[in-house]
């Protein structure tokens, strides 16, 4: 697999976490499966490849990856601004933590507690929701730059669906991060646009 490729799958996870908040947010709906797959990224520690992190396909990717074809293509009629705003916002967050050991100790700290959760209620279970939303609060959510979520009143102030955008956050920040050590750059979204493109349409056709 091309390195930019694996770095288009992370990429991919990160704007499929920034679809599924923006869902949470607006509809308070969202399937046990899509949020169980993202959780599930958070608690591998050391993948052989990249699509190893989201259980071995990129399935549950394609809703990412359109929201990723649709900001590199710059087609007001395509682009779904409110994840590609959260989208950035991770991937900036993300570079925040990577100066903040302390916080990613508390990270790494904390998430095979997760993890032992998953194994014992499943990774979509409210328990495992709560978990991750609680660790994105009591780090990511400390510093200055936060991420401000849109969305409908009526869900965003039910606790369970707080939860859920806070898990997801986390999630996508995780993406950002593999992203990142892959060699992605926040540059490459702007000067290597139809370089991404070129590798991101097979992909979009499940090929």
């Amino acid at each position: 697999m091309s390195d930019i490729r694996e770095q288009l799958i992370a990429l991919g996870g990160v704007f499929q976490a920034a679809v599924l908040v923006d869902r949470v947010a607006k509809t308070g709906q969202i399937s046990e499966a899509a949020l169980g797959g993202m959780l599930g990224t958070l608690l591998i520690r050391d993948p052989k490849d990249t699509l190893e992190v989201f259980g071995g396909s990129d399935d549950q990717l394609q809703e990412g990856y359109r929201a990723l074809a649709a900001a590199l293509e710059r087609d007001p009629a395509t682009l779904q601004r409110e994840p590609l705003r959260y989208a950035l916002s991770m991937v900036t967050l993300e570079r925040q933590l990577q100066k903040r050991p302390a916080m990613l100790d508390v990270i790494g700290k904390r998430l095979p507690q997760i993890q032992a959760q998953v194994q014992h209620f499943g990774p979509a279970h409210e328990n495992v929701v709560a978990a991750s939303g609680g660790l994105y609060q009591d780090t990511l959510s400390t510093l200055r730059q936060r991420i401000q979520v849109h969305g409908d009143m009526r869900h965003l102030q039910q606790p369970n669906n707080a939860s859920k955008i806070r898990a997801l956050l986390l999630t996508g920040i995780r993406c950002a991060r593999l992203w990142r050590q892959l060699g992605g750059h926040r540059w490459q979204l702007l000067v290597s646009r139809r370089k991404l493109l070129r590798e991101l349409y097979p992909m979009l056709r499940g090929h």
